[in-house]
């Protein structure tokens, strides 16, 4: 079946999802995430496109930038090539790391630019994967504050107004903005997430208090995509249990 055009912006302003392989995660500690970023920036001087936003979320990332000098599909073969050849290295592997075609939509006016900043910035409150945004290390809300030239910060913040940034960004956003597909977390992303939200590896849950076990899994198992096997999987406590408290 061939592939659909990839819709083209007016304004060359683009929300990209770089997803793994197969689900894989492709930023499994810090110096992954770190690296990513730095090869980021680093193509972003070569390449000439300009960089409003990002957020790194284990097993893909949310990228809002404009195409200037390269397009799309320049942009990201340089990024992919770059990472994944010191990805392979680091961890002894070979092949691909990212799916094969990157998902994009376009980006045509400012109220739909901020829309996608914002659910770019709540994407790990979202997920679960932290508690507010503004502790999510991986992301680009905080180089907003900072006024970082990570990113190119002066056109979201013309339309936002700077004063106004961080109640923006906390505000529910109703639009439906490009989304990752299946949300099912792997493993060591629901045990990563368990250890950032409740300060326990997933596998020690079972040795607190039994109030204690009882909110967590309740908690963890309104996660989208979160099924009673794989708590149960990454627990090690009974399906049985924690199919009673899910009832």
């Amino acid at each position: 079946m061939p592939r659909t055009a990839r819709k083209k912006s007016k304004t060359g302003i683009y929300h990209i999802i770089l997803r793994g392989i197969n689900r894989q995660t492709i930023f499994v500690d810090d110096e992954d995430n770190e690296k990513f970023l730095q090869t980021l920036i680093d193509c972003k001087e070569i390449s000439g496109f300009e960089l409003y936003g990002y957020c790194l979320m284990g097993n893909h990332a949310h990228i809002l930038l404009k195409e200037k000098e390269e397009n799309l599909e320049q942009i990201f073969k340089r990024i992919g090539s770059r990472y994944v050849y010191w990805y392979n290295w680091k961890y002894n592997r070979c092949g691909h790391l990212f799916q094969d075609r990157f998902k994009s939509e376009p980006v045509e006016d400012d109220g739909y630019f901020v829309a996608v900043l914002r659910y770019i910035h709540q994407n790990p409150l979202n997920a679960g994967m932290s508690t507010s945004i503004d502790n999510y290390r991986w992301s680009s809300y905080k180089a907003y504050i900072e006024k970082t030239r990570t990113i190119d910060y002066e056109f979201a913040l013309g339309i936002i107004n700077e004063k106004n940034y961080i109640s923006f960004m906390s505000e529910e956003g109703k639009e439906k903005c490009l989304e990752i597909g299946n949300k099912r977390l792997q493993d060591i992303e629901l045990m990563e997430l368990i250890e950032a939200k409740y300060n326990v590896k997933a596998i020690m849950i079972q040795s607190e208090p039994r109030t204690k076990i009882e909110q967590i899994l309740r908690e963890v198992l309104k996660i989208d995509g979160v099924s009673t096997r794989q708590l149960s999987r990454v627990t090690g406590i009974s399906v049985n249990i924690i199919w009673r408290l899910n009832v």
